[in-house]
């Protein structure tokens, strides 16, 4: 039995299967005409895309269907077109009522009804699109939002004296609401160290919030989490509670909000405090909200407890300097005085016996009571720092000398020349490394004549200091001689150079030099 051939399919028959396969397909295709633009056939899927029917569809110029920035695509593409080239492009179209409609083309050139026309495969992208967008845009906000917090981070790090308004203020940058206020746990009640919102709120005296019962503050740290209310005057608990424990004057943070967020403070699981912030919408704060609320807290709380320990350290400094002073006043003013007391003991006697060695022990006396004078100034100069800034460098210079020569005995010099005038670090350096340089000849080496010599030259300023003591050999570490090492590093911090030359046996000299910069001129 011999098999049917297929007969070929008439020219009629073909463009029938290929008008279903266009009328069926899922992606939209428009027939349209190269040299008018205008929309010649469109299938049901490319009509609906964009929100017409058949009729108002088919003869549409393409400036009505696709957007002004994509129009010089299509124009490319139909310049561009040979037989047998096919050209992907993105474009966006636009819908009946002229909202955006993106989309992937894929055109060729082909012919239809007797002309050369352009095949437009157009695939409705729009939601891939949306939510690539979405996800950039949150991508670009945890970005931000990461930076921000990198920012407030070094910002509340940088300080080391508690500074409550800037805790509240770097929030706000990262969380805008418009009442705000952080309190420090003190026992079982809560202090406002600062407020933020009204003028009547910040300008408002610290408010003590009682806690009545543990419970109160069990429920307030809601367990070191954040506690966000939608309404804070509607009947949930959690807003009853807040209402009766805000009172007094903290319920000023209440007055005209809505939403509210209570953040806790803790470190290493102990809480210090808690922020309080409130918003005039209802249902403001959210869960993102809440979390980065909760990262600033935490660097805020590492903050107030580096604060405390460096306040513990300044009254620690402050007693131990006090201490240092006593003890300085003991072994250096008491025993001048103490000689003092004894030559001027004798000396009626002694001018009785002998009148020139009574004006010696007149000089001594002078001697004696001027350096312990010199010794008490310098001894103030140390409580209150300004007076090492406000004096001139000369008079503090001398004030140094006669401290020393009245505290060893040994003659000192003391040469001025020129009017000076210093920054404040290079005056603090000039006399912090002529007192290291005296008290180290003063211990070490044995000298018997000091001189000072303080100089300007133009720019440069220069202080010598010379003894005719012992001497060491610079190059060789000296156990006990650690004020060279300071006064070195003194010296490179105000730009100062400082130089030390010495043999054994035939002294110390000291030189320290700051040269002036010339201010910029302006342009």
């Amino acid at each position: 039995m011999k098999k049917k051939i297929a007969s070929p399919l008439s020219a009629e028959d073909k463009e029938q299967q290929y008008r279903i396969i266009f009328e069926a397909a899922g992606d939209g295709m428009i027939i349209s005409d190269i040299v008018t633009g205008c929309v010649v056939d469109a299938n049901p899927a490319a009509i609906a895309m964009h929100g017409y029917t058949r009729d108002e569809f088919i003869g549409l110029h393409l400036t009505a269907y696709i957007h002004s920035d994509s129009q010089r695509l299509f124009v490319k593409s139909a310049t561009d077109t040979q037989p047998g080239i096919i050209l992907d492009t993105p474009a966006v179209h636009l819908y009946k009522d002229g909202s955006s409609v993106y989309v992937e083309v894929r055109r060729t050139p082909i012919p239809f009804q007797g002309r050369l026309c352009l095949l437009s495969v157009v695939r409705n992208v729009s939601e891939r699109i949306n939510a690539e967008r979405v996800l950039n845009q949150r991508s670009e906000l945890h970005a931000r939002e990461q930076a921000m917090l990198l920012t407030i981070s070094h910002t509340l790090a940088s300080t080391l004296e508690l500074q409550p308004g800037l805790i509240l203020d770097q929030l706000h940058e990262i969380i805008k609401y418009t009442h705000g206020g952080l309190f420090a746990l003190e026992g079982s009640m809560l202090v406002t160290l600062a407020m933020r919102g009204t003028s009547q709120l910040e300008q408002s005296a610290p408010i003590f919030i009682h806690s009545n019962t543990p419970g109160n503050l069990a429920t307030l740290f809601n367990r070191h989490r954040p506690t966000r209310i939608a309404d804070v005057w509607s009947d949930d608990p959690q807003a009853i509670f807040l209402r009766s424990f805000l009172d007094d004057g903290a319920a000023l943070l209440l007055e005209d909000m809505q939403s509210w967020m209570w953040v806790p403070l803790a470190v290493r699981g102990r809480i210090i405090g808690c922020i309080g912030i409130a918003e005039s919408s209802k249902d403001y704060f959210t869960v993102h909200h809440a979390e980065l609320a909760l990262s600033v807290a935490n660097q805020a709380a590492i903050t107030m407890i580096n604060a405390e320990l460096y306040s513990k350290a300044k009254d620690l400094a402050v007693l131990e300097e006090r201490q240092n002073l006593a003890r300085n006043l003991h072994d250096a003013v008491n025993q001048s005085l103490f000689s003092a007391s004894l030559i001027a003991e004798v000396l009626p006697r002694l001018w009785d016996k002998d009148q020139q060695e009574a004006r010696r022990s007149l000089e001594d006396l002078r001697r004696l009571t001027r350096g312990a004078m010199a010794e008490m100034r310098a001894m103030l100069a140390e409580l209150r720092p300004s007076t090492i800034i406000d004096s001139s460098l000369s008079d503090l210079l001398r004030l140094l000398g006669n401290a020393f020569s009245g505290r060893t005995n040994v003659p000192i010099t003391v040469n001025v020349s020129g009017e000076f005038f210093l920054p404040a670090e290079a005056q603090v350096t000039f006399y912090r490394v002529c007192q290291e340089a005296l008290n180290n000849i003063a211990k070490h080496a044995k000298a018997t004549q000091v001189e000072i010599e303080l100089k300007q030259e133009e720019e440069v300023i220069e202080m010598h200091i010379q003894d005719n003591g012992l001497g060491f050999d610079p190059t060789k570490t000296l156990s006990g001689h650690y004020g060279l090492g300071m006064m070195r590093e003194r010296a490179e911090a105000a730009d100062a150079s400082l130089t030390i030359t010495s043999q054994p046996g035939r002294g110390t000299e000291l030189t320290i030099r700051w040269t002036q910069t010339p201010p910029k001129e302006s342009l």
